[in-house]
């Protein structure tokens, strides 16, 4: 059973492959614990510290496995504490523009250490286009068909 709260994505809803970016806006939303926002840019993601989690896989919806790839970016959990300002909190939903999602937990986060949740902003040394995603969370470990990959990251809402 879902709520008005509860996205569809979260409820195995079946996600076409999207080849074309839905929006030239590369920025991300920020939405804290208490409501208020902050605007993350590509550029911001470069200032953070990186990290790069190598022999990763996109496993697209209806276009199979490719790879492997080393991606780069942030920790996920790096970016969270930068723009959290002490705030507790327990889950962030990643959105893409095109509405798709995923939920990544606090206990999640801090249980990936070897190869870390990342907001990817390049693969194998090169910075990622606009078609290719931009911004991409990257769940290094992820076995399933595209769940859990979500390109095009439009919003970080914590919870």
């Amino acid at each position: 059973m879902t709520d008005e709260k509860t996205p569809a994505w979260l409820h195995g809803h079946a996600h076409e492959p999207n080849p074309e970016p839905p929006t030239a806006d590369p920025s991300i939303i920020l939405r804290r614990p208490d409501g208020s926002e902050v605007f993350i840019t590509p550029e911001d993601l470069q200032r953070l510290p990186q990290c790069e989690v190598a022999d990763c896989y996109i496993v697209s919806t209806g276009h199979g496995t490719s790879g492997p790839f080393c991606f780069t970016g942030p920790r996920l959990s790096d970016v969270l504490q930068a723009h959290l300002v002490g705030q507790g909190w327990s889950y962030v939903d990643v959105v893409s523009a095109d509405g798709f999602g995923n939920r990544v937990t606090a206990d999640e986060l801090r249980a990936s250490t070897r190869r870390p949740i990342l907001l990817a902003i390049a693969r194998d040394g090169q910075p990622l286009q606009r078609a290719q995603g931009l911004v991409r969370l990257i769940v290094p470990d992820e076995r399933d068909d595209a769940l859990r990959q979500v390109k095009w990251v439009a919003r970080l809402d914590v919870h």
